[in-house]
């Protein structure tokens, strides 16, 4: 199917037939590789999570990956009182509806990005709190360190993930809102999570329950009531609604290495900014998250500079 693209722009884009790969789209869902909530194998999926019915385990299998969606072979168990709520969203979360794109007259660095990366589908887990956290906490700092953060939050607040121990042991919950909305911003440093950071936590723990209704009226209305609360800024916004609530256009505007990564990408320019990088994204517009993330993921980094870690003295670790 050809889609005429919104006013304004002038690229259209076909959705193309592509198997589907199982790993590839449900670990966009992990936090580094010892995430405690989440576990990624070549076969199987595991989540522990809140649902709006309460904490839950969600595992998948599946016998062949890539393979088309009728043909993958995938089955199911879910655990706790938001066990019900997890199965019924299996195929929103692993982008069953969802399909690779081809461009036409798109830029060759685009074409190759989005071929290679075509057997990921952006998935939607309606889950706008689980991943808020890590996000925020990634906000201006390395990769490295939001990952060792985001283990050290869950591993003190996290409780034990519901379902058979020989499956879930080791499995937390991340942290649930009543652990998380009274604590005071100093409780945070030992973990390296400065005032900054912790009030956006503990004010997405604060609204946690509004959080449903509003990824239930889609992208637009959760971008606009992420945007009031405190610490929630375009870049953690532009992050969380692609795997949230399915969305090929989101960007996050604010990104330190996105500009460089696009600008080099489709114009050899080796450093961007916001501006320029929105520019080059501009004709793929209603699947700009969709190329940006391919484009990261397949073309290589922009030539590199500055620190690659920060130092955080109150870092207990």
């Amino acid at each position: 199917m050809t889609t005429e693209p919104p006013s304004g722009t002038t690229t259209a884009w076909t959705e193309i037939d592509a198997p589907r790969s199982l790993r590839k789209t449900l670990g966009l869902y992990r936090t580094g590789f010892g995430d405690p909530t989440t576990r990624v194998s070549d076969g199987a999926f595991l989540r522990a999570t809140y649902t709006p019915d309460g904490p839950a385990t969600l595992r998948l299998t599946w016998s062949d990956d890539p393979a088309s969606v009728d043909e993958a072979g995938i089955q199911a168990d879910a655990w706790g009182p938001g066990a019900e709520w997890m199965l019924t969203g299996i195929d929103r979360l692993t982008g069953t509806t969802d399909r690779p794109v081809m461009f036409v007259d798109a830029h060759p660095a685009v074409e190759r990005s989005l071929r290679l990366s075509r057997l990921a589908r952006i998935g939607a887990s309606g889950d706008a709190y689980h991943q808020l956290l890590p996000t925020i906490i990634a906000q201006r700092i390395t990769a490295g360190e939001a990952i060792r953060q985001w283990q050290h939050l869950c591993r003190a607040l996290g409780e034990p993930a519901p379902g058979p121990i020989d499956l879930v042991e080791g499995l937390l919950l991340p942290p649930s809102p009543a652990s998380l909305h009274r604590r005071p911003a100093w409780w945070f440093h030992p973990l390296g999570i400065e005032t900054k950071r912790a009030r956006p936590l503990t004010e997405v723990a604060r609204h946690a329950d509004k959080l449903w209704g509003w990824t239930e009226t889609g992208s637009d209305v959760l971008a606009e009531k992420l945007a009031l609360l405190p610490g929630i800024g375009p870049w953690t916004i532009g992050s969380v609604l692609g795997p949230v609530c399915g969305d090929p256009d989101a960007v996050p505007v604010g990104d330190f290495h996105f500009p460089n990564s696009i600008a080099w990408a489709l114009a050899d320019e080796p450093r961007a900014d916001d501006d320029r990088m929105l520019e080059l994204l501009e004709p793929y517009r209603g699947q700009r998250g969709r190329v940006l993330w391919a484009v990261v993921t397949t073309a290589g980094k922009a030539p590199s500079y500055g620190p690659r870690k920060r130092i955080l003295p109150m870092a207990k670790w």
